[in-house]
């Protein structure tokens, strides 16, 4: 087996981490106190960064992120700086065992869809300033799709898009192309894009929702598949992109269950991508059947170690795992990673600073065993 020079790497990871202490304060100041400025909140955020970036570093990973840390949603932040889209601030609700889960966001398209102003260039210039040479820095947005599955044909303005087809998904992708070119212009070659909506086609709840909204859930999947296209036609040369389908990671919760299956071929076999960060860190996710859809091209990253919660998993039963998938996609075209971020959103995962760098410690080393 050989190690990988392009991304993904053997040991990858999706990229958000726990935020300091002194952040989420700094945060607090800016935002409720209104007493520090938009400057005096972004050295705080840059100081956190520099310091998140020598962890993964020191850890032994290849991609690097910000951690998100100038986020405070994994999607929003970067969707409401669309033209043409509103958001609104999700609520938690408290369920009934005491958990709280994060109802999703009204995301609204309220007139023409435009790239109007570089949204990650300078974050990303930041992060590249401080990344080592040989490394990889990384920017991960939310998948365009969101515009599309919260809402329906009913979130979308009748006005701006009288049909969907091809207007609408024409439009979201040029806005998309112009955030990758602005991105690739400034030296980003690897991105990745989170995306909760075929992690949802996947759950019969959210498949029902589907259905009451007006969509059919065995179509849009191949839909979609036509729609991320559009933004990969769009790439530029040389620039990875990744897609992460996550099934919720909201303070150690998950929204949705289910295998892959409804959703394997379109994502696998019809999708243009580079590779694909699955979640398989527990039962939700069934078994890897659906990997039998993987392109000869593709990469499949095993997101096998949890970071909902502390536990550690073993080394010999990610191999275990890792020799299972194989039945399935050759061991060449994977890659293991944790299954999500530590933190998509600024509240964090019910998971402790030094359990963070133990389990990036052991996808790190046991990619170093099984790939070599």
């Amino acid at each position: 087996m050989t190690t990988r020079n392009t991304p993904p790497f053997r040991a990858d990871h999706v990229g958000s981490f726990l935020r300091p202490a002194y952040l989420l304060e700094a945060r607090d100041q800016f935002f409720n106190k209104k007493s520090i400025s938009a400057e005096q909140l972004r050295a705080v955020e840059d100081k956190a960064i520099t310091e998140i970036v020598k962890f993964q570093q020191d850890v032994g990973l290849h991609s690097i992120t910000d951690g998100e840390f100038r986020r405070t949603y994994f999607h929003i932040d970067f969707l409401e700086q669309l033209g043409g889209v509103k958001t609104d601030i999700p609520v938690t609700i408290k369920k009934p065992d005491g958990t709280e889960e994060l109802a999703p966001p009204v995301i609204r398209v309220t007139g023409k869809v435009q790239h109007v102003k570089d949204i990650q260039k300078a974050d990303f210039e930041y992060l590249k300033s401080q990344v080592a040479a040989g490394l990889t820095p990384k920017v991960t947005i939310p998948s365009p799709t969101m515009l599309h599955f919260r809402g329906g044909r009913a979130g979308i303005d009748k006005v701006a898009y009288p049909e969907l087809e091809p207007a609408f998904y024409d439009d979201v992708a040029r806005a998309y192309g112009d955030e990758l070119q602005s991105l690739y212009d400034a030296g980003c070659r690897y991105v990745q894009m989170d995306d909760t909506n075929l992690a949802y086609l996947c759950d019969e709840k959210m498949r029902e929702a589907a259905r009451q909204r007006g969509d059919d859930p065995n179509e849009l999947p191949h839909r979609y598949a036509k729609f991320i296209n559009k933004v990969v036609a769009l790439k530029p040369a040389g620039m990875t992109l990744a897609m992460h389908l996550c099934r919720g990671n909201f303070k150690s919760t998950h929204a949705a269950a289910g295998n892959y299956e409804p959703v394997a071929e379109a994502l696998l076999s019809e999708m243009n991508l580079d590779a694909f960060f699955l979640e398989y860190d527990d039962e939700r996710s069934g078994d890897f059947r659906p990997l039998r859809y993987l392109s000869k091209d593709k990469i499949v990253v095993l997101g096998l170690v949890t970071t909902k919660f502390g536990a550690m998993e073993s080394k010999d039963a990610l191999k275990r795992r890792i020799d299972e998938a194989a039945k399935y996609a050759p061991l060449e075209q994977m890659c293991l990673s944790p299954q999500c971020g530590f933190s998509s959103t600024v509240h964090g995962n019910n998971i402790a600073v030094e359990d963070q760098r133990k389990k990036l410690a052991l996808v790190v080393e046991t990619a170093a065993e099984v790939w070599g």
